[in-house]
């Protein structure tokens, strides 16, 4: 659902605002920020403190979250609610031995995310046997301005749903190399969509380069976007385009095939 789409949905009778809460409430916990008062949270959502209070102490007593001296952590139970999804959805499995074998081939990570909000939401992972400063998993979140995947997902977007986006970013400088204006990120964006890849050089995280390109569906519409992150002191940005962006490219399309052929079987 786009930014516009969500405005309008929340005007309408069928949205329920205490459910949008207790979700705001939930994903105010990160590895940042796993241990949150209800101050903490108050100012994390902008929701008051009476009614932040209220979400935790639901939470506590359904066994979503735990306390002690006023300080709410999330139990093992929330990830109940990324597992039904993941269950639910076998499109990102399906995409696992095509990433295994790019990482094989390569020798670097391989990611795919989707869009959610102004994020990117990783939906799937295959490392490589390297260190790395970064710690990214399923269910990671990072802004979609500094991000290859992000690029490429939003350069995908309709005209009018790109411009929300634009718009709602709150643009924070990780490096002296992130964008951080609305003109410069939307000619990069542009370029993204007539290459039909996108690639960042250290603009989320000092050392780190990646290149992405999307995933579509049997129409040709954007689904995802897949990656390929290395260390910067390692693999050059023309290495990196030259040598490891074709078989990322091979990557995409038999995962973009598999999704097509499954959503096309009647047995499914």
């Amino acid at each position: 659902m786009s930014i516009k789409e969500l405005d309008n949905f929340k005007n309408s009778g069928d949205y329920i605002q205490s459910l949008d809460r207790g979700l705001q409430v939930i994903q105010a916990f990160s590895e940042k920020n796993h241990a949150l008062s209800v101050t903490d949270v108050s100012k994390l959502t902008g929701l008051s403190r009476p009614v932040a209070r209220r979400i935790l102490l639901t939470l506590q007593h359904l066994g979503f979250a735990e306390s002690e001296n006023g300080i709410f952590r999330l139990t093992a139970r929330a990830l109940s609610l990324g597992y039904a999804y993941l269950a639910s959805n076998n499109t990102w499995s399906m995409a696992h031995p095509f990433m295994r074998d790019f990482v094989a081939k390569t020798g670097e990570s391989c990611s795919i995310s989707i869009l959610d909000g102004t994020d990117i939401l990783y939906v799937a992972r295959v490392s490589a046997k390297r260190i790395m400063s970064i710690n990214l998993d399923v269910g990671s979140r990072l802004p979609a301005y500094a991000t290859s995947m992000g690029h490429v997902l939003l350069a995908n977007l309709p005209e009018e749903e790109l411009e929300a986006y634009l718009d709602s970013f709150q643009y924070e400088q990780f490096t002296d190399k992130t964008i951080t204006s609305k003109e410069e990120l939307r000619d990069v964006l542009k370029d993204v969509h007539n290459k039909g890849w996108g690639g960042v050089d250290q603009q989320f995280e000092e050392g780190l380069r990646s290149i992405a390109v999307p995933i579509r569906d049997a129409q040709g519409k954007t689904i995802a976007a897949i990656n390929c992150s290395v260390h910067a002191g390692r693999i050059s940005k023309q290495m990196l385009r030259d040598e490891f962006l074709p078989v990322l490219l091979e990557c995409s399309d038999n995962i973009s095939q598999a999704i097509a052929s499954a959503n096309s079987s009647p047995h499914l």
